[in-house]
């Protein structure tokens, strides 16, 4: 009967043993810093596509179209009271209002590398910390009037009447059938 007392204290004292442990292993992986987000604690936000009118001689030139990511620090994105998509929009307009001399209808008159500095520049600069780290441009077009205008006529004149190949198939539509 004594072999039967001991064999309960045994196994009590093994299963305490067991669960104190457990409980302590357990807290000190809450207790641990929580891993950082993503690529070291910076959160990635994309906008959508910003369509900015170019503005020539007081008239619209064409248009600058734009998608961009940027990458923020994620706390201090969760401690802006505005939203940030509104902010970098606006910024994005003012860089590009700012800038008159960039010419977008040339490949050499767009510097990219100046237009990303630029805006992480303008917007840490509105914050006044560096909340930007860098701008990831995603897509960027330029449509002049005429390509505007071209596209609009083809949309409406419908793709089997326009484009080269329309007067060739005006002119054989109209000739008789010789069966």
């Amino acid at each position: 009967m004594i072999k039967f007392v001991f064999a309960a204290l045994w196994i009590c004292a093994v299963s305490v043993g067991t669960m104190l442990y457990s409980f302590q292993f357990s807290q000190a992986k809450n207790n641990a810093e929580p891993p950082p987000a993503f690529f070291g604690g910076l959160d990635y936000v994309s906008t959508d596509v910003i369509s900015v009118p170019v503005v020539k001689t007081g008239a619209v030139d064409g248009y600058f179209l734009t998608r961009l990511s940027y990458s923020i620090d994620s706390k201090k994105l969760k401690a802006l009271s505005i939203p940030v998509e509104a902010m970098l929009v606006d910024e994005i307009y003012s860089h590009l209002y700012a800038n008159p001399a960039i010419d977008y209808a040339s490949k050499d008159g767009f510097d990219v590398s100046a237009f990303r500095d630029g805006l992480v520049e303008s917007i840490n600069a509105r914050v006044g910390e560096e909340l930007i780290h860098e701008v990831f441009i995603e897509q960027a077009d330029y449509l002049s009037k005429a390509e505007i205008r071209n596209q609009s006529a083809r949309s409406r004149l419908g793709p089997e009447t326009s484009g080269p190949n329309a007067l060739e198939a005006d002119s054989t539509a109209s000739q008789p059938s010789s069966h």
